[in-house]
């Protein structure tokens, strides 16, 4: 739990868990624990980024008393990245939200370089965290980071008012890259995949 609500994360399977690493913060202090399957698993931590920089945690855990249907899970890397307009679902505790990723031009110039991996539903898709995935192809296509926002003025009010117009997810090529290599997380690849 955040003060904002629950963050989530991604079981990539083996007893690894992906999230977001402002959702558990500095694990030396925090000390997280998941949950798979309604279960509390104290965690170790493999790999630990920063809100500024990569925003990425990866936890281990003892998957071993875990049901045989949860051990087998793996989540496979999608590798091709993000284009405008591909059909996405972010996974949800609880539920599964569809969304689309959303071309990084219609941000603000100040967001546009910083966050190029977003999608434009803000309000059901998900916290911290949260898995972005191509159902198409089965794969893990992001991690959900942070919303963006602008300020805008409201003539009803009249006053400047914060509005969410798109979330950042941290993409699958950063994921492989910040994941330590012996670790062989599966990435998939495709030449099929379409040129955005």
């Amino acid at each position: 739990m955040q003060s904002w609500g629950p963050g989530a994360g991604v079981y990539l399977g083996r007893g690894l868990v992906l999230t977001a690493a402002h959702v558990v913060g500095r694990t030396l202090i925090t000390w997280p624990k998941v949950i798979v399957g309604g279960v509390e698993f104290h965690t170790s931590t493999i790999k630990e980024g920063s809100f500024d920089e990569v925003d990425l945690t990866l936890l281990s855990f003892d998957d071993s008393t875990l049901p045989l249907r949860y051990r087998m899970r793996r989540n496979v890397l999608c590798g091709h990245a993000p284009y405008p307009g591909e059909e996405v679902v972010t996974v949800v505790p609880g539920k599964i939200v569809r969304s689309h990723v959303m071309a990084p031009q219609l941000l603000p110039a100040t967001s546009r370089l910083r966050f190029s991996t977003v999608i434009s539903d803000v309000r059901e898709t998900g916290n911290s965290g949260s898995g972005v995935f191509d159902l198409q192809h089965e794969c893990l296509l992001g991690i959900m980071s942070r919303k963006i926002s602008v300020k805008r003025f409201n003539p009803l009010t009249r006053q400047d008012e914060w509005l969410d117009i798109a979330k950042y997810f941290v993409p699958a090529s950063v994921i492989a890259g910040f994941i330590p290599a012996a670790l062989n997380i599966p990435r998939l690849t495709d030449a099929r995949w379409p040129n955005p």
